[in-house]
């Protein structure tokens, strides 16, 4: 068997694919001991599938149905020599197959300073309405291990950020998006690799 040097991710998303595309250009351009070797979605009208083409990363599409099994997934994630995944957006729930085989190989990240407004449901726009809503002065990211229940598994990295008066939801988005773009690579990189 010859040893790779290069350690090969998944990334999983639903969504646009902004993160995904920043994970993939980290690793192309800041680090050379990883590589995002594939991309999984589990929605065929996903953005990020277009990302990924544009990429040359090779996508695959996995239907919610095929998920519950979890079988379809990592015989791809084996098929593909895949060492570490990162969630990215990913609005499904992890397998608890998967998560076993892959446990503390997983990394998640949530736009808010977890345990706060966690859970299922949780994601995206809906945890900038109700941190609004709520009147909180500080928010932030929380990149942490995947477990089999929803943002429970143990954090590895925050980041916090101010909420003013005058903050929306939107402008809210756009500072954690700022927050991802800025650490999530970095934290992935010295969580599965080791500092540089």
């Amino acid at each position: 068997m010859t040893h790779r040097n290069v350690s090969r991710i998944a990334v999983f998303a639903s969504g646009s694919g902004s993160n995904a595309e920043n994970i993939v250009n980290y690793f192309r351009q800041e680090d050379s001991r990883a590589e995002v070797a594939l991309i999984v979605c589990n929605r065929a009208e996903a953005g990020v599938i277009a990302r990924a083409e544009r990429l040359g990363v090779e996508c695959v599409v996995i239907p919610r149905p095929e998920w519950a099994e979890a079988d379809t997934v990592i015989q791809l994630l084996a098929d593909r020599g895949i060492d570490y995944i990162v969630l990215a957006g990913f609005l499904l729930m992890v397998p608890p197959a998967l998560t076993a085989r892959y446990a503390g190989r997983m990394l998640n990240i949530h736009p808010s300073l977890l345990p706060r407004y966690g859970g299922k449901g949780m994601y995206g726009r809906k945890v900038h309405e109700a941190v609004v809503a709520a009147g909180e002065t500080v928010t932030g990211i929380t990149i942490h291990r995947v477990t089999e229940r929803y943002d429970e598994g143990a954090p590895v990295f925050q980041a916090t950020v101010e909420v003013s008066p005058a903050d929306t939801p939107e402008t809210v988005e756009a500072k954690i998006h700022a927050l991802e773009k800025q650490h999530f690579p970095r934290v992935i990189a010295e969580t599965f690799l080791g500092k540089q």
